[in-house]
């Protein structure tokens, strides 16, 4: 078992127990965190995610948790953010303008096309376009499980994966010590586990194979 602390960024989210789960069966625990303190001394981060931006980032306001987790990131604790909190990651989300995000990056999420259906909920492919450190040793035909109606839209110069749903969308994004998908890794099946060893090995949590 692994010594190295990962902590867990609890604010209610739903998927947390499932995380945790999936963590644990490659012999990885991680911390819930839901003050300051419980981030202080982290060896990685994980900011998992479902609901709404406007929830989220008031609920991180509440706990005092938004300057914490942003001096975290920049001074290079290995991140990894799941769905809403890849979203999270970006200045603003169009989903609710008025509470801002974490802005370790620049931009704003966007609502995926109202001719599609909505939510995109269920599996999908992802293509790689940039060598990615998340999907290393994914298959490049593997599905991801994804529940969401908001994306970001522009690709920038940190998306490493894309997928569609009418439109393309950024799935994965890396840059630097911040990694983030827009699927859910913890219920998509072996794919996503190779996703989530990718992160521990990355944050130097040696999980089982």
């Amino acid at each position: 078992m692994s010594t190295t602390k990962i902590a867990l960024v609890d604010y209610g989210a739903g998927n947390l127990p499932s995380v945790e789960r999936a963590l644990a069966r490659m012999g990885a625990r991680a911390e819930r965190a839901s003050s300051a303190e419980t981030l202080q001394g982290c060896q990685a981060l994980i900011l998992p995610g479902v609901g709404h931006f406007g929830a989220l980032m008031r609920t991180l306001g509440e706990q005092r948790l938004l300057e914490p987790l942003r001096s975290a990131i920049r001074r290079g604790v290995p991140f990894l953010g799941i769905c809403l909190g890849l979203q999270a990651l970006y200045d603003r989300s169009e989903e609710d303008p008025s509470h801002a995000g974490l802005g370790i990056l620049s931009g704003t999420v966007e609502p995926l096309p109202s001719t599609a259906k909505l939510p995109h909920m269920g599996w999908n492919q992802v293509r790689r376009v940039r060598p990615s450190v998340l999907l290393r040793d994914v298959p490049e035909s593997s599905f991801f499980y994804f529940a969401h109606s908001y994306a970001m839209l522009d690709m920038g110069d940190v998306a490493v994966a894309l997928s569609d749903h009418s439109v393309p969308f950024v799935a994965a994004l890396e840059h630097d010590n911040v990694l983030a998908v827009q699927f859910h890794p913890e219920k998509s099946g072996e794919a996503g586990a190779e996703v989530l060893r990718n992160f521990l090995a990355f944050a130097g949590v040696e999980g089982r194979p």
